[in-house]
């Protein structure tokens, strides 16, 4: 497109045909989307598992293919949840409709701009999208304009703490004596209060005031895998005579950053299960 400049203003000569507007407004609704596409079909693969040919987890695969790392993808997915729901229930318009029109409601165009959303419910979502475009005067917010909205809606609904029972967090030290040595190991959620969590560790219990914990933002499906980690762990523990060197293993069990095992690591708490709990092992 030619662009004259006349008396330092900038004009543009060429028009669209309407053919060309209409190819134009639907080339940037997919940019926009292109997020939304690429959650949705890392959780059918996840789903489907059409990775296993080549990997043995999901998590493996999506480093070697895509360069993600785990948080990565399981932020895609997630904000592939939140889109649907506004698509479906807030702005009322499908995600396979002719993205032709140019009267659509504002949609997210990244999964930054709705990572506060996720851990809120539909409803909630609806909510603060709603006013994040509203107070954005009618144009895409941006994620820090959705977060302040959902920290003030979460003031006014008197739900101070943002964690949920069976989630994994990772534990922050900070200045809590009865952490030592815990820093960075992961917990899972057994009981919220109002500004505190009762979370289980891979050798205890502890109460710990929000700003202790850290979420590791993982789906439902790879808490549960940590909390049967956790269990092989806690029955490995009963055994009266364990050996340093197996505590000193179940220790870095504790602090592991992933949601799985690695083929080294599943062989070495398989042989201790074997070796300490014998009737566990079929």
């Amino acid at each position: 497109m030619s662009v004259l400049v006349e008396s330092s203003v900038l004009v543009y000569p060429d028009e669209l045909t309407e053919t060309e507007e209409q190819q134009r407004i639907w080339l940037e609704r997919k940019v926009e989307r292109a997020f939304y596409e690429a959650g949705k079909a890392l959780m059918e693969l996840r789903d489907k598992r059409l990775y296993r040919s080549m990997y043995k987890t999901f998590e493996e695969y999506c480093v070697a293919r895509f360069g993600h790392t785990r948080q990565k993808s399981n932020y895609l997915i997630a904000a592939a949840l939140v889109y649907e729901n506004l698509t479906t229930n807030c702005c009322q318009k499908s995600v396979d409709e002719d993205l032709t029109t140019s009267k659509a409601p504002p949609l997210p165009t990244s999964e930054g701009q709705i990572r506060a959303l996720f851990k809120l419910e539909p409803a909630q979502q609806i909510e603060v999208w709603e006013q994040a475009v509203e107070e954005s005067g009618g144009k895409v917010p941006s994620g820090r304009q959705v977060k302040d909205i959902v920290e003030r809606v979460m003031q006014r609904t008197k739900i101070p703490n943002p964690y949920r029972e069976k989630e994994v967090c990772q534990l922050i030290a900070k200045d809590n004596p009865d952490l030592r040595g815990k820093a960075g190991c992961w917990c899972i959620v057994q009981e919220v209060h109002d500004f505190s969590c009762t979370v289980t560790t891979w050798d205890g219990t502890y109460t710990l005031k929000i700003d202790h914990l850290k979420s590791l933002n993982y789906l439902d499906y790879q808490c549960e895998q940590i909390e049967s980690l956790y269990n092989r762990i806690r029955q490995i523990l009963k055994y009266p005579d364990l050996e340093q060197a197996a505590w000193s293993a179940l220790k870095q069990l504790g602090e592991i950053r992933r949601p799985y095992l690695t083929e080294l690591e599943e062989v070495f708490l398989s042989a201790m299960e074997k070796k300490y709990n014998p009737l566990l092992v079929v």
